[in-house]
């Protein structure tokens, strides 16, 4: 009888943990496609890029058009009534790491609680493969760390870590200079550039100085002129030599042993992913970082339409509290046409319903 009644708590445990986000997560089952059979966690969480929405919208191309059955993780309120990007501490359903074949992660200054955030640790000592766009550099912050060992990784160290580089700087000036793609020389005839033309992304470009010879520069950036697709690169030491835009970088897990690849790009405010080879890039490396051959022209066109908001910081408390974003409203079938933050500039090059 003792040992019966041990088994049903346990079967009573396990249910409640499996279901403790139940509701949180946006779940995409896949499609038939070459994907079919793995799984990508994607993780929102940011105030400023507007990763709530671009991630949806990936998930859809990547299970309705490529097979992945697809995950999307949100930063909830503290009362996990709505989602809330300004919360630092609102990650929910982490745990869907657990039997993930690819992370693609674009959170900034996340302070996940500790329960959560073993789910990112084992994920990095399994050596499985991580996708970082934009802030995902500055992912996460705090005197936490992901394990407890000697090599343990602190949350301020992840994007150094784990991507190559951490936050160090807008190298252009922000909403007012956009980023142009470079194809670096020798890297040409890397598969996750195939079918990849020339990116425009409004979002300007990042700083980056931490990368090594070890590292495998697929994209530099120019600064523009300005925010339209079609301005000039600025003149001038400033894009001599451009940024680093997309690269690659092996990582070490927390264990110390663990080796695993990652992929990232500075570019992904939603406005960026307007650009049909950004996304394309995007779903390159998530094939490629899951060892599956990378197609000639990917399908990157939107599965529902995409209405992405400009990017900025939200101040006004009651902005998220009032939108009051569920995760159903980003499932299939469902568009969001959310309003642009104050201050962002006229940029006139997003669809509208």
């Amino acid at each position: 009888m003792k040992k019966l009644f041990t088994l049903f708590t346990l079967l009573v445990c396990s249910i409640a943990s499996a279901d403790h986000h139940a509701g949180k997560v946006l779940k995409l089952a896949g499609k038939e496609g070459p994907g079919k059979g793995k799984k990508i966690v994607l993780v929102a969480g940011d105030e400023e890029y507007r990763s709530e929405e671009s991630m949806p919208m990936l998930g859809k191309i990547l299970s309705q058009k490529h097979g992945f059955d697809c995950v999307v993780v949100f930063s909830w309120d503290k009362s996990g009534k709505y989602i809330d990007p300004n919360n630092q501490e609102g990650l929910i359903g982490l745990s869907e790491l657990d039997d993930a074949d690819l992370m693609i992660i674009g959170t900034r200054f996340r302070k996940p609680n500790d329960k959560e955030a073993a789910h990112l640790t084992t994920f990095m000592n399994a050596g499985k493969p991580v996708i970082g766009i934009r802030t995902a550099t500055h992912a996460f912050n705090g005197g936490q760390k992901f394990g407890d060992s000697e090599t343990a990784i602190g949350f301020g160290q992840w994007g150094r870590k784990v991507l190559g580089e951490q936050w160090v700087s807008h190298h252009g000036r922000h909403k007012v200079q956009g980023a142009r793609s470079v194809v670096e020389a020798d890297n040409t005839t890397n598969n996750i550039l195939r079918g990849v033309g020339e990116i425009f992304a409004p979002s300007d470009v990042y700083g980056v100085k931490h990368l090594t010879e070890e590292d495998t520069i697929l994209l530099r950036a120019t600064v523009t002129e300005t925010l339209e697709p079609d301005s000039a690169d600025i003149e001038g030491e400033k894009n001599n030599p451009a940024q680093a835009f997309a690269w690659l970088h092996e990582y070490t897990g927390p264990n110390g042993t663990a080796k695993g690849m990652s992929f990232c790009t500075t570019g992904g405010a939603s406005v960026d992913l307007i650009d049909p080879d950004l996304r394309r890039l995007l779903v390159n490396a998530a094939y490629s970082l899951t060892g599956l051959e990378v197609r000639e022209e990917a399908d990157v066109d939107y599965v529902d339409p995409f209405y992405p908001s400009f990017y900025g910081f939200i101040k006004d408390a009651a902005w998220w509290k009032d939108l009051d974003l569920q995760t159903e409203e980003f499932g299939l079938g469902q568009s969001t046409n959310l309003p642009d933050p104050k201050g962002s500039p006229e940029w006139n090059h997003e669809d509208n319903p």
